[in-house]
């Protein structure tokens, strides 16, 4: 869809859909990760999918199909298999005499043309549209949870082993159990639906009479499907088989990954499972590695903020923490940093747990506890290997802080996480810890906090006038002035009805000063170090999360979900 003569992001920019500097940033995404243009430049927030859309569209010389307003006709749609709708990304959307007309998400794929025109018989009219919208209509038509259903149907059809026929199965019952094609579809399909929703954790949990399949979207849980419990030992067990697993040991806690490709993308799972009353809960982590690879610019700071967190970064040496719940975007922040930081001079090395995203360039290893490699240990090992920039995935522990600390007073910038509720409280986790304020005072030169908040859904957003009590809850103040109109989302198929799309960052940048410092040797407490931060400058989480919400991105309910009720 992208080999034309004249490059695309040129076209774009002379429809004034983008800027120079949004087509470079674009540009950068799609050299690392792949992927067409147009949808790199509606995920980074550059353009909506309708303005991209009828840019491209007319560029190509093919119509543009809004799947939000298209109607689908069912009997036309059941002419192509599903496995080919998805493989191609061609989905038919009507017949009008001898022709068919397909949405495609490249309608100058030939192949997909060729084979259209030979299954139906009919003459084919491609047209453009974007691989979200598609997605979602061919998921909406095929109904990802009918097959999972239908799966279940055919275990019991197949009348193969279940769990409450057998007080203990055996590892070779459990194995013969979760190798049954049935169950097999039924995983499976569990796991591609999840990962056609842009799903970020997958629960499987077992409760008194069914084992119950929530997603986590956006940050919020919702049930998919429930799965009758007799046949709760055969899906478990075909995950730990998946994962690598031992299958016969259901007492103790296991870890494992399962690496998939779901439409050109790479992901990976980590699973976790742990026993309870009712048998075990399962929870996979889903890891898209295009998600990792957010420019520092598109991160979500606001411009402020970007020029300090932009000059920590930038500096020769010290500590810089990150801080936040898990889940809260730290790891494709720090990614972004170093990123932004990665020149062929210096010499970048990270310890994670696990190496979520390959960093071109970058030395990175993975934590091994079973071949002794920890994060002290594995940061020990590389403060010989002459680093410029050290990145550890986080410090859980005395050692690791005291070592990180060392390494950043002995000339190397070093990245970190924390979990902490808010940025000065990260100094304060250090000292309990057990590291020594003079060393924190000396090695730590920024903290970073941060929360993820659910976006307005740009396909159904309104304006509204907010409940005045509602603005002075997340800090907006009303007091003799006019109630400013805010936006929110009415709820659409594109959203799944929620209202909101997408997530973002809010922040909380720290940066030292001898102000802070004088207060840390003091061992002051935390409430003390952030009325000082607030004094010398700092936005609090709640000020940049109040701001998102004026400028329309997000709404007063979701700040006080995720901001307010976490800070307490």
């Amino acid at each position: 869809m992208e080999d034309q003569k004249t490059p695309i992001g040129e076209e774009l920019i002379q429809q004034e859909v983008i800027s120079e500097k949004e087509l470079e940033e674009a540009l950068a995404v799609q050299q690392r990760s792949g992927g067409f243009l147009g949808e790199i430049i509606i995920n980074l927030g550059f353009s909506g999918p309708k303005e991209v859309g009828e840019a491209l569209a007319k560029r190509l010389g093919v119509p543009y199909a809004d799947l939000s307003e298209e109607n689908v006709d069912p009997n036309v749609s059941q002419l192509v298999p599903e496995h080919m709708v998805r493989q191609q990304l061609v989905f038919p959307l009507k017949i009008e005499g001898d022709t068919i007309h397909a949405a495609m998400a490249d309608p100058l794929n030939l192949a997909a043309i060729d084979d259209l025109r030979a299954l139906t018989g009919k003459r084919v009219t491609p047209l453009l549209a974007m691989e979200h919208d598609l997605l979602n209509v061919i998921n909406r038509h095929f109904d990802i949870r009918r097959h999972s259903e239908q799966a279940i149907k055919d275990i019991e059809s197949d009348q193969a082993i279940v769990a409450e026929e057998l007080e203990e199965p055996s590892a070779d019952q459990l194995l013969s159990m979760a190798g049954d094609a049935p169950v097999v579809r039924l995983v499976n399909s569990v796991m591609f639906g999840a990962l056609s929703h842009s799903v970020s954790d997958i629960h499987l949990e077992p409760q008194s009479d069914a084992m119950r399949v929530r997603y986590r979207r956006d940050g919020l849980l919702y049930d998919h499907m429930t799965i009758p419990r007799n046949h709760q030992a055969a899906v478990v067990s075909r995950v730990k088989i998946m994962a690598r697993m031992n299958i016969a040991e259901r007492r103790k806690s296991q870890d494992g990954r399962i690496q998939l490709n779901s439409r050109g993308k790479q992901y990976d799972l980590r699973i976790s499972t742990m026993p309870t009353i009712f048998g075990e809960k399962v929870v996979m982590r889903v890891l898209d590695k295009s998600t990792m690879q957010v420019p520092f610019e598109r991160l979500g700071f606001l411009p402020e903020e970007e020029e300090i967190f932009n000059w920590l970064i930038k500096r020769p040496y010290g500590l810089i923490l990150v801080t936040g719940p898990t889940g809260s975007g730290k790891s494709t922040s720090l990614y972004a940093a170093l990123s932004k930081i990665n020149h062929p001079t210096q010499n970048i090395m990270t310890i994670e747990d696990p190496v979520e995203y390959q960093l071109p360039g970058v030395n990175q290893t993975a934590v091994n506890p079973k071949a002794g490699v920890t994060f002290a240990s594995g940061l020990r090992s590389m403060v010989r290997q002459d680093p410029d920039i050290i990145m550890v995935g986080e410090i859980r522990d005395l050692e690791t802080a005291e070592i990180a600390v060392q390494a950043a007073l002995t000339g190397h910038l070093v990245f970190s996480t924390l979990h902490t509720n808010d940025a000065p409280s990260a100094l304060v986790r250090l000292m309990d810890m057990g590291v020594e304020p003079f060393l924190i005072s000396s090695a730590v030169i920024g903290v970073i906090a941060q929360r993820l908040v659910r976006m307005v859904c740009d396909r159904c957003q309104e304006q509204y006038e907010p409940d005045p009590g509602l603005l002075t809850e997340i800090g907006i103040d009303t007091n003799g002035k006019p109630i400013p109109k805010l936006w929110r989302g009415a709820g659409c198929r594109h959203c799944n009805s929620t209202g909101y799309s997408g997530r973002s960052a809010v922040f909380e940048v720290l940066k030292m000063d001898e102000s802070l410092r004088a207060l840390v040797l003091k061992r002051s407490a935390a409430t003390v170090l952030r009325e000082q931060a607030i004094a010398q400058g700092m936005r609090t989480m709640q000020d940049t999360a109040a701001r998102k919400v004026l400028d329309g991105l997000s709404t007063p309910e979701e700040v006080l979900r995720v901001v307010f009720v976490e800070q307490g």
